[in-house]
């Protein structure tokens, strides 16, 4: 059974609506998102390029671009190393565009998933200087390749770690942490303990777009020429599932107006392939629609068509690739959905969801998918979940895992490091590999030491107002707009409404998969409210509160007893040039 809440920040409404010119509502839904005083309200609904902070306040940032304009001025050998997933294909396009652009001579390196694992390693690196390589520069990785840097010291190449993954680090017997970083000659990334740097959570994108404006400042290159970088470091940003917020709202908002008008041959293929062609591309095109097809080669096969896709000038190429990212993503759909289905059988049949951590191995899930089955996982039964799946060396098991806010996923799994091979990630997500004889100790050390209560596993949700459906109208819809782009730290708002009648209801959709209920207002206005969720299950709880007849009832409009509280979000339905406010029912009690 979840939970509901309602946010209550302690914020000055009526001060900050009178200076800043909007509606208490929109103060009081910003201060829910921990933004309530004046300046950040205001970059939050003024998101101007000019509100980017200045990236030489980046720790090493100097000290690696001056590496780097060094190395393009003598004509010395540049290879990025970037990583397979949609942050390190973006960032490696941006490092790659704006080196070139700088005349540097430079190629790139994208690790295989299976064959390599994440990140730089000894291959990359050995490669790197059979090739005559001078400088590696890594991105959206590289800040816990500890060894793979100290090779490529002792072979004499340069490293620069360009990464925005947590810093590891060491606990003594007194539980102190000790961080550590790689022996590069210079580490750029904003969450080391020593970076004064004022935004913490920028993607591998973002922080190699960083990079690149300081080095477009050294070669004198005007600064608007970076922004023409940010249609990739927006797709980045969003897969990423970063905060979209200050710097990462900035860049999403113009990167998004940037893919809108792109001239990027292979995104406009792209674009089509996905069926997105002549619609507007917002955070959900992205998120759920682009980034997995650019993802999906990285996961299914190598990393560096997506890269290619981007670059290729010809556009029968850019065609292909395309098409070949879109079939290799409904590929992947389908995996995703068989390895799903075993896993939650397994966990079922073994009592895991009675566990505080999630830890279950199926051999047979593609190593790719599984930190998405895991996410699917957890969001079914509010529970962390590391999926594990066998590796090449029969002996070995990898895998990824996916957590809820309550449990940091990174510092609990670097509690157990001496049990892993190799291990890395962040307080929502981790990747890792294991001998298989450690499989039931890792479980139950991680399960044993796990801190969460009753109270931790119980979904949450939380309201941001509650709002009595009589209130909406279309200027409140309008003005919630303000708030757009929406995602992680930034979620779409939650109005809360209590003892809403219903007048009647239907089951539509292609795959009878929508309910639609009129709701009656306070007013006695009707309102159309749409339910995406199990309907089997609504139905099933309505029987149980008001009885079958109620619900028979409430289908064939005829007056029942049925009242529910909703969790919504208020929108305008557009059909046929009329235009009428309805809401989405997001949860029900």
């Amino acid at each position: 059974m979840e939970k509901w809440y309602l946010r209550n920040p302690k914020v000055d409404l009526d001060l900050i609506s009178e200076k800043l010119g909007i509606s208490k509502l929109l103060v009081k839904i910003l201060a829910n998102r921990n933004i309530s005083d004046l300046k950040s309200i205001e970059n939050f609904i003024c998101p101007t390029l000019d509100r980017l902070y200045n990236p030489r306040l980046m720790k090493d940032m100097e000290l690696g671009v001056r590496i780097a304009k060094d190395s393009i001025l003598k004509g010395e050998r540049i290879r990025i190393a970037g990583d397979y997933d949609q942050d390190g294909n973006s960032a490696t396009l941006t490092l790659l565009k704006g080196i070139r652009r700088c005349n540097g001579k430079v190629d790139y390196v994208i690790p295989h998933r299976i064959n390599d694992g994440y990140g730089l390693n000894e291959r990359i690196v050995k490669e790197a200087k059979k090739d005559g390589i001078d400088l590696l520069i890594t991105c959206d990785n590289g800040i816990a390749a500890f060894d793979a840097v100290k090779l490529a010291k002792e072979l004499g190449i340069k490293v620069i770690v360009t990464d925005h993954h947590d810093i590891s680090f060491m606990e003594d017997s007194m539980g102190r942490k000790k961080y550590i970083l790689p022996e590069a000659d210079a580490v750029i990334n904003p969450k080391r303990k020593d970076c004064k740097y004022p935004f913490k959570h920028l993607s591998g994108a973002g922080v190699a777009f960083k990079f690149i404006q300081v080095l477009y400042e050294e070669f004198n290159i005007d600064i608007e020429e970076s922004y023409e970088l940010l249609e990739f470091v927006a797709m980045g940003t969003v897969c990423d599932v970063v905060d979209l917020v200050d710097e990462n709202r900035i860049i999403v908002i113009e990167g998004l107006k940037r893919i809108n008008n792109t001239k990027n041959i292979g995104l406009k293929a792209l674009i089509k392939a996905t069926g997105l062609e002549g619609k507007e591309i917002n955070t959900f095109s992205l998120g759920f629609i682009l980034g997995p097809s650019v993802n999906a080669s990285g996961r299914l096969d190598s990393a560096e068509m997506a890269v290619e896709l981007f670059l290729t000038e010809d556009s029968n190429l850019a065609n292909h690739y395309a098409e070949e990212l879109h079939k290799l993503n409904e590929e992947r759909k389908r995996m995703t959905e068989k390895g799903f289905e075993k896993a939650i059988n397994q966990i079922e049949q073994k009592g895991y969801d009675e566990h505080k951590v999630i830890v279950i191995y199926e051999p047979e899930v593609h190593e790719s998918i599984a930190g998405i089955i895991a996410g699917r996982i957890k969001d079914k039964y509010y529970r962390p979940t590391i999926l594990l799946t066998q590796s090449k060396d029969e002996s070995k098991i990898k895998g990824s895992g996916r957590s809820i806010e309550e449990y940091n996923m990174f510092e609990e799994i670097s509690k157990l490091k001496e049990l892993l091979t190799i291990f890395g990630g962040h307080p929502m997500a981790a990747g890792l590999s294991l001998e298989k004889s450690n499989l039931n100790n890792f479980r139950e050390r991680l399960n044993g030491q796990a801190s969460l209560t009753e109270e931790d596993l119980t979904p949450k949700v939380y309201i941001d107002i509650q709002l009595p459906l009589e209130y909406i109208n279309f200027n409140l819809v309008e003005e919630l707009k303000i708030l757009e782009p929406f995602g992680k730290g930034n979620p779409k708002p939650l109005f809360g409404a209590k003892n809403i009648g219903i007048k009647r209801g239907f089951i539509l959709g292609r795959n009878n998969n929508v309910l639609k209920l009129l709701l009656v207002t306070g007013e006695g206005r009707i309102i159309d409210g749409l339910y995406f969720g199990n309907i089997e299950d609504f139905e099933r709880k309505i029987s149980k509160k008001f009885s079958k007849e109620e619900l028979d009832k409430m289908y064939k409009g005829i007056d029942n007893r049925i009242t529910i509280d909703i969790v919504y979000t208020p929108n305008i339905n557009e059909y046929m040039g009329n235009k009428t406010l309805q809401v989405i029912i997001h949860n029900y009690r």
